[in-house]
């Protein structure tokens, strides 16, 4: 099968591979239909994140159809259509019945082989998941692709930002970043009853499509802008703020818009040494702090609705569709922001 790989940071290559197998009893073969680049593969193709197998197939955010399946798999059939989230996960374990799947006792994260073990990724013609019918969500027929593929993180890491934030009936919310994290996180606020919510970032074409989904934008630097925060709360500052970039400055940012007594949600992923403000500040300010990698599976069914209703704002995201061999061209457009891209699907059919 074709394939991108990893090779080095900033060394992707897309190449024929061996097909993955049936290893496992609870495993199925996947045959993708849409992948998705997630801005979390730009820290391992940046080398941010280091440790990655030369090799390793990229990717975790995938749509397809399952065309074989293990002995022990029941609920998922050959020929259905499914979503996967960015990790596996048994539906079991302490973790998992406790709302956490994302830190699943036999949890793996798609596209990370380091050392030889690991999971393979999405970004290919075909991909094995493990824990097939705990990991895997059936798309109904009506709902596209490329509505469907955020369920497994975007969508779901948004929604996740707004609860953890406290999000509801009467907050004022303001999100940190409007990448693709943070448009969702603008859309699950709306969506959860904020009175209020406002959104900063540094691209006009990213602050047009937070406007779309409801936000009052910030155009990032400017002070009069983050002067309407202030005024709307009577210079109190946000009741949650959504952090979806994962860098100290929009950290910094996030406290110092944050009321006392408020809620820093971060969702975006940090590779820092140390908080850019200290205990006694956050002591100082009451600060609530809640930080993590997004329960998806958890949500992936509960959002279905959601992704259903409001299919055409989410597959605005996708600005770009580009075939699987274009995929290392179409990292670097991702990362640069080239030709107003937010979202970047990749096709292996083409």
């Amino acid at each position: 099968m074709r394939a991108l790989t990893y090779h080095a940071p900033g060394d992707l290559r897309v190449e024929t591979i061996e097909d993955p197998g049936i290893r496992a009893p609870t495993d199925a073969i996947v045959a993708i239909r849409l992948a998705a680049i997630c801005g979390s593969d730009l820290h391992v193709w940046h080398g941010r994140e280091r440790g990655l197998d030369a090799g390793t197939v990229m990717g975790h955010e995938f749509i397809g159809e399952v065309v074989e399946i293990g002995r022990g798999v029941s609920s998922i059939q050959v020929g259905a259509r499914v979503v996967s989230p960015f990790t596996t996960s048994c539906g079991a374990c302490y973790y998992c019945a406790n709302n956490l799947p994302a830190r699943c006792d036999k949890g793996q994260l798609f596209g990370w082989v380091e050392r030889g073990a690991g999971l393979q990724g999405g970004q290919a013609e075909l991909v094995r998941v493990p824990l097939a019918d705990s990991t895997l969500v059936p798309v109904p027929d009506a709902l596209a692709d490329e509505a469907a593929i955020l369920l497994g993180d975007v969508l779901s890491t948004g929604y996740h930002g707004a609860v953890m934030g406290g999000v509801g009936a009467g907050t004022v919310a303001l999100v940190v970043g409007c990448g693709p994290v943070g448009l969702m996180a603008v859309l699950a606020a709306r969506e959860l009853g904020a009175a209020r919510v406002f959104a900063v970032d540094a691209v006009p074409a990213r602050l047009a499509l937070a406007r779309d989904m409801g936000a009052e934008t910030l155009p990032l630097g400017s002070e009069a802008a983050l002067d309407l925060l202030r005024n709307a709360t009577q210079g109190r500052g946000a009741d949650a703020v959504l952090e979806a970039v994962g860098s100290p400055e929009a950290s910094r940012l996030a406290f110092d818009l944050v009321r006392p007594g408020g809620v820093i949600a971060a969702v975006g992923v940090h590779h820092e040494s140390a908080f850019p403000f200290s205990p006694g500040q956050a002591y100082d300010k009451n600060l609530t702090y809640r930080i993590g990698r997004c329960p998806a599976r958890h949500y992936m069914e509960r959002l279905l609705p959601l992704a259903e209703r409001r299919h055409a704002e989410l597959r605005a995201l996708f600005t770009h569709r580009v075939p699987l061999r274009d995929a290392p061209a179409a990292y670097r457009m991702f990362d640069t922001k080239a030709d107003g891209c937010v979202k970047v699907a990749l096709d292996p059919g083409s």
